[in-house]
Formats: C-alpha cells, structure tokens, sequence
C-alpha cells in the first residue's frame, strides 16, 4: 500500500451529520501523523463541516449536499449540481479518497464520482459488489463495530499508523473563554459546577421524551446541581415541552458554535443526552455522561469509550429498528424519570463530585 502513503493530496469523504464527522477524528488523525506532509481535505455536508474548527488534522473542507445522502428527498433534482461536485473534485486533482461509510452505506455511489473525478486511488468497506468503483475495497465488518474501529480499519489497512484510537477534539482557547460569559447569560456562576442535559436528536425516533427530560431536570436541579438545558432554535416545541416541567432551570438555546458548545460540554460536570451529538462530543473531551439511548442501532457501534457513563434501554424485540420515526410508542425509551435521576446520581456518586477530572477517562459501564 505504498502508493497511499505516497499520495500528497488526499480526499476524506464523511457526508452525515456532526456526530458523524467527530468519530472520524481518530482515522483522519491517523492519516495525518502517518503522512504529515499530505494536504488532507475533508468533503462533509453543511453541518458535518462545522466539526472542522475541532479537528487540526483537516487541512481544508469542501461543503457539499449530495443527492445519495439526502434523507427524504429534500434535495430538489438538479443533475448539473451533481456534476458541479465532480468537476470541483477533479480539478483539485487529488490522488487518493477514503469513502468512510456506516456498517449500512454503501461507498460506490461516492466512489464512482470520485471516480468520474479523475482520483486515481478509491478505497471503502462494502458488503456489496460494486465493480471497479473502488481500487482498494474492505470485506465489510460486522454491522456491531464500533464506528471509530470500522474509521480506523479502512486507514490501517491502507498503512495508516494509528496512535490514538480514543475520541479526540481539540478545542481553540478563544472557545474556552466564552464559556463564562455564556454560563453567566444562563443565570449560572461560571465557577460553580453544573449539569448539561441536551434534549435534541436527528430523528424523534432517539428523542427521550421531553415532559420527561423536565422532570428530571427539576429533581437535580433541586437536590443535586444546578442543570443548562441546551438547543438550538429548531428545537423550540421541544424546549418548551421541558420548560413546562422545569420552568425554573437555565436555558442556553442557540447563540454558540460548535466550539463554544464543546467548551461548554467540556466545562460541565456531567453531560444528559440522547444518541446524538453531545454524547460524542463528551466522550472526546472526557465529561461523564448519561445516555438516553434509543433502539434505532446497536449501541455497540457508539457507546462512549474513554468516560464514565450509564446508558439507559429498555430491551425490545425490534432492536435496532434503524428508524427515524417509531410507529409503536418509543417502548425502547419508556424509562422512567426516576431511573434517569438515580443513573445520575450513581454516576455522580461513582467518580466524586469533586474530582471530575481523574474520572475522565477510566471505563465506562451500562446499565
């Protein structure tokens, strides 16, 4: 696989979401220490290239919504805007792309623009035939490994030396300094220890319900610790669903990057979330965590590695359903308040309140 680690400019192609592109970090990190010479450019969608501020191994980033992504058929038919994206590729003439996928994408149809493109080295995990579209294709892993081990077998098996195989962003020191002024906009003292919970997620079908998230959000912050609700303006039923149970809490809903965010998450001392972004971003900063995690894939493919944390399920028959909508009632997630508060509380209890930071990354555990 010389002719990999020979390649000057090289195309990383993640087109999800933000999550996505954080637990990409190791790989391309991987792929940076090994060819530190290498221009590395990351082709994302609009809201996966926001992570780039967090990963310094990315030399550049292409923004790009592209039709074999689009989920539900937003994107209106414009086969020219297909052809625009290739032309853009090929006339950064690279010579290599890594096509990191999901255990359920397939990388031709981004291979073979890539392809079209003119790149001449293409290599992706597929359990499908998909002709020459790839010059180098892994047999696809089993559909239970974890995201940043499949990120990290597709580069190692092109020679890639990975270092560090843990979550990892790097947070710029001007993020870190607005996080006072956020926490005082909040109505919390910025030296005072706190509980982040982040009601949000993707799909309704990996949403905790939010009446519920108030309800434990008012318990801790009356006994335990202070609690800031996070979100983002998209989000305003769902806040005001919580803010219903909890009108008494802090509330920071927009008005940050995703930087700042990390920061925040960073700064907290114990992050509540859904399976979406935030779990991840606690995970790479080292903030203990407790998840609300849905049925829709195996919690195998994106448990937090590096922290203390609890993840809650209830055991159904039809995990993982793969589902952005449950038709039955989100039994997966029919957890009471009450267990989510004890989760805390145990957890709190297990690393000491008042020293997070050697809790940080010593393993995690399930209930």
């Amino acid at each position: 696989m010389h002719e990999w680690l020979a390649a000057k400019h090289i195309l990383a192609v993640r087109l999800d979401n933000i999550g996505d592109v954080i637990m990409l970090g190791p790989a391309l990190r991987a792929v940076k220490e090994t060819s530190p010479n290498a221009r590395l450019t990351l082709l994302a969608s609009p809201g996966g290239a926001t992570a780039v501020p967090l990963l310094p191994w990315v030399d550049d980033v292409i923004t790009w919504r592209t039709v074999w992504q689009d989920v539900g058929g937003r994107i209106p038919f414009d086969p020219a805007r297909e052809r625009e994206l290739i032309d853009l590729l090929a006339e950064r003439k690279f010579e290599a792309a890594l096509i990191f996928t999901s255990f359920s994408q397939t990388p031709h149809t981004p291979g073979y623009a890539c392809y079209l493109a003119g790149i001449p080295l293409r290599a992706g995990e597929s359990k499908e035939f998909g002709g020459s579209t790839l010059t180098t294709e892994l047999r696809g892993a089993a559909d239970e490994m974890h995201q940043v081990e499949r990120n990290l077998r597709l580069v190692e098996q092109l020679g890639f030396v990975a270092r560090e195989r843990r979550l990892t962003v790097i947070i710029p020191d001007e993020a870190r300094q607005a996080v006072s002024s956020l926490l005082e906009r909040a109505g919390l003292d910025p030296a005072a220890p706190f509980i982040l919970l982040h009601p949000g997620a993707s799909a309704r079908a990996r949403r905790y319900p939010a009446e519920r998230f108030g309800i434990v959000a008012r318990h801790l912050a009356r006994s335990v610790l202070p609690v800031l609700v996070t979100g983002v303006e998209r989000e305003s039923t769902l806040i005001e669903e919580l803010r219903q149970q909890a009108p008494n809490i802090s509330y920071l809903i927009g008005g940050t990057t995703l930087a700042e965010y990390a920061a925040l998450v960073e700064r907290a001392a114990l992050v509540i979330c859904n399976d979406s972004l935030p779990m991840h971003l606690a995970d790479a900063v080292g903030t203990p965590e407790v998840i609300l995690f849905s049925g829709t894939d195996y919690e195998e493919q994106w448990y937090p590695r590096k922290v203390h944390y609890r993840l809650l399920r209830r055991h159904t028959a039809c995990y993982p359903c793969y589902l952005f909508e449950c038709p039955i009632g989100l039994p997966c997630l029919d957890i009471a308040p009450e267990k989510v508060v004890e989760a805390v509380e145990a957890l709190l209890s297990e690393i000491g309140k008042s020293d997070m930071t050697q809790a940080t990354f010593l393993p995690g555990g399930r209930l």
